[in-house]
Parts: structure tokens; C-alpha cells; sequence
């Protein structure tokens, strides 16, 4: 048995750009309410393992990892950091969560091919046989997955299998070659809306600096609705959780198009509005704050 969630930081804005454009005179915009389910939420020390799938770069692995590892990067880094952005999440019901990198899988020979399947993932995740991480799967841009493009990437659980807990995953693929338009905004022109100037991206890739929003974005559903009875509002088969409730929201003053006021790197002209380590910076979507309930920008 596996459940899965899917979400994306794109296609929800596209359906935002859509909503707004057609109904936006007639309705007004529901309140945010995060409603907390009961269910378990995953707290602690948590490890993460990563399982490479395709070819990726070895820089482009650094980008990622150094994302992981800024999560919760000690006191002292710039500000806004992404362990500050993370720290929202003690908000919710329990504490802190601590994400560390774990068991890393380089799988790179296309195995399972190049087209994968929902069940093809749950193998991937399978195969660290770790059931108390966190298990991403990571597919590069020639890696086709089902329903990708209409969705950026999904968070779910394996089991309960004979007893044993569950265990939940996450995946992410590079949007680059495939679907930018959905997958990469605001690095990318979106294929609906306004059509503004993308923003360059803060590692000078593209499609790994919108895995980065992707897979912060479903880390963080995550830790806050693992197992589908945790905090998000809407149907339980398509949640809005706790940054995929804030789709498109980037800086303060955004609305559909434009993704807010964030910080302009004066060297190199990237948007960013987070600081990591290594002299990384990055975009990352607003979080939900439990006690605001509102969606919280860093700047």
C-alpha cells in the first residue's frame, strides 16, 4: 500500500492565474486554515536519503545537498536563512524537526528506464530500507515519471507492510527540458498569465534552482502531513499543506505573475530570499504559520 500527495509550486499558480483571471471580480479569496488532523507528524532528528536517478552533475548535487544541509544550519549564517524559513515548521503541533543527509544511491544507469511509474518510485524509496527517514528520489531531466509536468512532485508513505511502520518518501524531478513553463517559475515564463521577465536563477540552473522550490516545498508537507492526517485544508487527495497553501508567494506583496519583493544579488543579478552555506542562496515559497494563520514571507 502507498499514498501519495501530490504538489507542485507551479501548476497550483497556474490555477490561481486562472481563477483569478476569470473569477477574481465575483469571489473573494477564501481564508487560509490549516486544519490539523490528528495524525502523526514527524519530529526529531530526521535523516534524509537521496537517490540520484539519471545523470546529474556533481555541482548540481552540491546545490541540492547544500539546500539539505542549510536546513538547519547552525546560528550565525545570514539572515534570512533557510534554517530560519525552516523554523516555521516548530509551529506546528510537537517541535522541531532536524533534517540530516544520510545514505546517498548514484543511479545513474537507468535501471528501470527512462519512463517511471508511481510504483516504480515507491521501489526507489524501497530500496534504502530505511523506515524512519525520509527517502527522496530525484529524477534528472531526461527522466520521464507519470503525470509529470502536471505535477512538479509528490510526498507519500510506503506500508504499513506486515507490521512494519510506515515510511514516507518524496520525489522531485528537473523540470528543465520538460516543463519549465510549470515546473520552474519564476525562473521560467509560465505557459498561462502574465508574461513577465523570469528572474535568473540564484545557482545558475534553471531547472535544479526549481527542484530546490519543489523539494522545499514537499519536505516541508512532509514533516507537517506524512500520512495524509497531519495539517493541510481541502480534500485530503489534493491538500493544500504547509507551503503549497502559499503557491506563488515569494516576497511580500505578491499576486498572480509576480512572485513578491525578494532580494536582487548585485554581482550576478539573481533573485533569491534565503542565504545557505557555502555562500548558497536560494527562492523558496512562503510557509504557513500555525499561529498567523497566514502565509509567512522571510523578506
Amino acid at each position: 500500500m502507498f499514498s501519495n500527495h501530490h504538489i507542485t509550486s507551479a501548476i497550483c499558480y497556474v490555477l490561481l492565474l486562472l481563477t483569478a483571471t476569470t473569477m477574481g471580480a465575483l469571489l473573494e479569496q477564501q481564508p487560509l486554515l490549516l486544519k490539523y488532523h490528528n495524525g502523526e507528524l514527524l519530529k526529531g532528528r530526521i535523516t534524509v536519503n537521496l537517490l540520484w536517478y539519471g545523470h546529474f552533475t556533481p555541482i548540481q548535487r552540491s546545490i541540492i545537498l547544500d539546500f539539505i544541509n542549510s536546513l538547519s544550519s547552525p546560528p550565525g549564517a545570514p539572515l534570512p536563512s533557510v534554517a530560519s524559513w525552516w523554523k516555521t515548521t516548530e509551529k506546528y503541533k510537537g517541535g522541531s524537526s532536524t533534517l540530516v543527509v544520510g545514505k546517498q544511491i548514484l543511479h545513474d544507469n537507468y535501471s528501470l528506464g527512462k519512463y517511471l511509474k508511481g510504483t516504480h518510485l515507491v521501489s526507489l524509496a524501497s530500496s534504502f530500507n530505511d523506515l524512519s527517514a525520509i527517502n527522496v528520489i530525484l529524477t534528472s531531466e531526461d527522466v520521464a515519471v507519470d503525470g509529470f509536468c502536471s505535477r512538479c512532485g509528490s510526498h507519500g508513505s510506503t506500508g504499513p507492510v506486515h507490521g512494519k511502520a510506515r515510511s514516507a518518501y518524496v520525489w522531485v524531478g528537473n523540470p528543465e527540458a520538460q516543463c519549465p513553463g510549470q515546473c520552474a517559475w519564476p525562473f521560467h515564463q509560465p505557459i498561462y498569465g502574465p508574461q513577465a521577465p523570469p528572474l535568473v536563477a540564484p545557482n545558475g540552473d534553471v531547472g535544479v534552482d526549481g527542484m530546490v522550490i519543489n523539494l522545499a516545498t514537499l519536505l516541508a508537507g512532509t514533516v507537517t502531513n506524512p500520512f495524509n492526517n497531519g495539517y493541510f485544508q481541502g480534500p485530503a487527495t489534493a491538500p493544500l499543506e504547509a507551503v503549497s497553501a502559499c503557491t506563488g508567494v515569494f516576497g511580500s506583496g505578491s499576486y498572480p505573475g509576480y512572485p513578491g519583493r525578494v532580494l536582487v544579488d548585485k554581482t550576478t543579478g539573481a533573485s533569491y530570499n534565503v542565504n545557505g552555506i557555502n555562500g548558497r542562496k536560494y527562492l523558496l515559497l512562503a510557509m504557513w504559520d500555525p499561529q498567523t494563520l497566514a502565509c509567512k514571507t522571510v523578506v
